[in-house]
């Protein structure tokens, strides 16, 4: 293998439109990441959509459709420059696909039993009377491993940035590559999880963790309705936010609120202070939530317009996605090549 180089590589599951939890735990640091490694010459950053992991649980043609559109407009809205980094879409590289068949042949079923996805799926149905314990299990959820797999070691990403909730799947390619390197060359690198513990986890409307799954979100530019004004619909998400039933002038603790939560994703440590002294001294709720609205839209007001012209302009969105798509197939062409020679898929002689 020759010399590795420092290579960060996210993937961006196209189902739901991004909301605020994402922009803070993701999009902003993946971000600043790439672009700090690009002005300092460390190496280089992929970022792609997965649409094929979105089709294991969205089975909604339409819905996997706008989210690849609007989560592409929001990753360049908000500041990944595709002349920097490479930014493609996963469907458009077939070598992905061919590569996770050629995994998927020398990776223990006993490692997939193993996943958390697979393992909770199958507890689910042993609590129900009579039910097979694959019942509903698709053979995309249980070799979903195996595809994350093939994304990282496509490109021999050395640095995958994750949520602790996926650190086993980054285990899991160290696994995969390993068992490859042993039975026939060493051609892939085994990455590295990279967990920022220091990443907030933003709590929803309702004081549960913010996922689309409780339907508790804040969207981050509007829930994709050209209808409705985003910064209204954010204006009003906020506003919605569950409060307890404490009075204007009445002492509040902010360590336990959502609104000040949210807020310190957002602020300075003098911002962050100076907002928790106006809770002790009794802020209205009402006030609260517009000092939230104000300091929010002050960082993505600029973002909002860019993602609006971006959703407007879909071929131009294509476009960028094609010339990411070209940049990626130059790097899996080859490592392609390297592993179908490695396993004895290769010509059986020169043709002139």
């Amino acid at each position: 293998m020759s010399e590795i180089k420092k290579r960060i590589l996210t993937g961006i599951t196209t189902t739901g439109i991004p909301h605020l939890g994402n922009y803070v735990g993701s999009i902003r640091p993946a971000i600043a990441s790439a672009n700090a490694a690009h002005e300092q010459n460390d190496g280089d950053a992929f970022f792609f959509l997965a649409d094929y992991h979105g089709i294991i649980k969205c089975f909604d043609p339409d819905e996997i459709h706008r989210s690849t559109r609007a989560i592409a407009a929001t990753w360049i809205a908000c500041g990944l420059d595709p002349e920097k980094v490479t930014f493609y879409r996963q469907s458009d590289i077939p070598e992905i696909a061919e590569l996770s068949w050629v995994l998927n042949c020398s990776c223990a079923k006993g490692l997939m039993n193993r996943a958390h996805a697979y393992k909770a799926a199958v507890d689910i149905n042993l609590t129900k009377p009579d039910t097979d314990p694959d019942y509903g299990i698709s053979m995309g959820l249980f070799s979903y491993p195996v595809l994350m797999a093939a994304d990282i070691l496509m490109f021999n990403a050395t640095h995958v940035p994750v949520g602790k909730d996926q650190i086993q799947h980054i285990e899991m390619a160290r696994d995969i590559a390993g068992s490859f390197n042993f039975k026939y060359k060493p051609l892939f690198v085994e990455p590295q999880a990279i967990v920022d513990e220091n990443t907030p986890l933003l709590t929803g409307l309702d004081g549960r963790k913010m996922s689309k799954s409780y339907n508790n979100t804040i969207p981050l530019f509007g829930d994709g309705n050209p209808q409705i004004d985003p910064e209204k619909a954010l204006k009003k998400a906020i506003a919605q936010i569950v409060t307890n039933s404490q009075a204007p002038n009445e002492p509040k603790d902010p360590d336990n609120c959502t609104i000040f939560e949210i807020y310190k994703a957002f602020a300075s440590d003098d911002e962050i202070h100076a907002l928790a002294e106006h809770y002790r001294r009794g802020i209205g709720w009402g006030e609260a939530k517009q000092i939230l609205f104000d300091k929010i839209n002050g960082e993505i007001a600029s973002y909002r317009e860019r993602y609006l012209q971006l959703m407007n302009d879909p071929k131009q969105l294509e476009e960028i996605l094609q010339m990411g798509a070209v940049k990626a197939r130059r790097v899996a062409q080859k490592q392609l090549d390297k592993t179908r020679r490695a396993i004895g898929i290769k010509p059986l002689a020169k043709l002139k």
